[in-house]
């Protein structure tokens, strides 16, 4: 049976392991190449039901676990096999909390690797070796949760450009769409993420770094500028 893979990672020589990979499994496979969330999400609007997802937390667009915690809030049915070069057990079993079929770390040589695609399209859960799947860890409570998986494709796009401190005149330059579309998003994001401004938003992204800790003794502000000064929350 023919399956259909996409692999969402910005390294190219790692996507060549991970073809590498994917080939030695599968007799007949289809792998789509994406390296930006923005990528992924059409992949996504273009081919809804893959067989699987290789997910790096930290291509271009994805903020920690929320791209985990949007794919799998829009795509229940399609699992998804984390790879990074984190090894942190708390990183892993975080991320199986969230809903990951597995998880990958990029030191994993390419045998295991084979076992972990097999593994997770054959409907199991997948961790190195060393992981306790079993012991129980902190997490973001299931209302974050809820609050990313509601956004929109778009919306979660605009959300991480937000963060990224650019202004509604950029992100709709970059869209390709109007400022009032964007200022429609900003509206409709601050709305369901409970949040009144866009420091609040990056904040609320902020709680799903992979480094949340850090990130909180660094927290990100988006600046106040003209073109925002007629409507300052958006």
């Amino acid at each position: 049976m023919a399956h259909t893979i996409i692999i969402a990672e910005d390294h190219p020589l790692f996507r060549t392991a991970l073809q590498s990979a994917l080939n030695q499994v599968l007799d007949d496979v289809r792998i789509i190449e994406t390296d930006t969330i923005a990528a992924l999400q059409q992949a996504l609007e273009d081919t809804p039901n893959p067989d699987l997802v290789l997910l790096d937390f930290h291509i271009p667009g994805a903020h920690g676990f929320s791209a985990l915690m949007f794919l799998t809030g829009h795509y229940p049915d399609v699992p998804v096999l984390v790879i990074s070069a984190r090894e942190e057990e708390t990183i892993i079993l975080r991320a199986i909390g969230y809903g990951a079929s597995g998880f990958i770390p990029k030191s994993t040589p390419l045998d295991a690797m084979k076992t972990a695609i097999q593994q997770v399209l054959d409907g199991n859960i997948w961790a190195p070796a060393n992981i306790d799947l079993n012991r129980d860890t902190d997490r973001i409570s299931s209302e974050m949760e809820e609050k990313i998986a509601s956004l929109t494709p778009q919306q979660f796009r605009v959300l991480g450009m937000i963060s990224e401190g650019m202004l509604n005149k950029q992100i709709a330059f970059d869209l390709n769409v109007s400022e009032a579309t964007i200022k429609a998003h900003v509206t409709a994001i601050f709305k369901k993420l409970g949040v009144r401004n866009r420091t609040q938003a990056v904040i609320a992204l902020q709680q799903l770094e992979v480094d949340y800790e850090d990130s909180q003794n660094n927290q990100a502000t988006a600046p106040t500028t003209s073109d925002d000064n007629a409507t300052p929350d958006l």
